[in-house]
């Protein structure tokens, strides 16, 4: 009789244990389980696609949520609130981007044929990691009131727009540049061979018909044209 009340009594005990650990091991709505992949990469590429399709401005968090299938408080978690989810793309998408053209110019040396090699040659890089990036640039840099304009007149434009077009008007003074180029410009002809093709790439295969026009293509072509267009005449 004492044996089964003992061992009644200890199965009562491992019970009130099991559920002790249990409510320790509670997680908060939102929280994921500990050895749960870290979803942060994940977020901010559904962040991206719908930055792209909406805007910035107009997405909220629950449509990045939807976008990457988890729950808004799983974004929460992660982020905090849009502002901080922002940054966090910026910092972990969009100046990683700049850095890989950045690095690639800053190697090409004072060489005008190897800078703007380098330039051209880094925006492909970047568009084979982030497709999304032309399009964004398109809506959120040129666009009146888009976020991303600060970004590039104080963050970006200092540091790698001057020192090409620094690059330019020292080669212009050497004689190794055609003297009726205007170096400044040079800079945005770099973004125009490059960029807005690529985010345009859609409306010239359809206008051209001609689905086999490839960012390949596009890159090319760029060089192909201002290594002639900066010949002296």
């Amino acid at each position: 009789m004492d044996d089964r009340i003992a061992a009644k009594t200890a199965a009562k005990g491992r019970q009130k244990a099991t559920a002790k650990r249990a409510v320790g091991k509670k997680r908060t709505p939102g929280r994921p389980l500990r050895d749960a992949q870290d979803l942060r990469p994940k977020l901010l590429d559904a962040a991206a696609i719908c930055f792209v399709r909406e805007g910035m401005a107009a997405t909220s968090l629950r449509a990045i949520a939807s976008e990457a299938g988890v729950t808004p408080a799983l974004l929460h978690y992660y982020f905090g609130d849009k502002a901080q989810l922002q940054e966090a793309f910026l910092q972990e998408r969009m100046m990683p981007a700049f850095a890989l053209i950045g690095g690639s110019v800053q190697r090409a040396g004072d060489d005008v044929a190897a800078t703007v090699a380098a330039f051209v040659n880094g925006v492909t890089e970047v568009v084979k990691q982030f497709p999304w990036w032309p399009q964004l640039w398109v809506r959120e840099v040129l666009c009146e009131g888009g976020a991303l304009r600060d970004l590039l007149v104080k963050r970006i434009a200092p540091e790698l727009t001057r020192v090409i077009a620094a690059r330019f008007a020292a080669a212009q003074a050497r004689g190794e540049l055609n003297p009726d180029l205007d170096p400044r410009l040079l800079m945005t002809s770099l973004v125009g061979l490059t960029l807005f093709p690529i985010a345009g790439t859609p409306i010239w295969r359809s206008v051209f018909d001609a689905e086999d026009l490839g960012l390949e293509d596009i890159r090319m072509h760029a060089l192909a044209l201002l290594d002639r267009g900066l010949e002296l005449k």
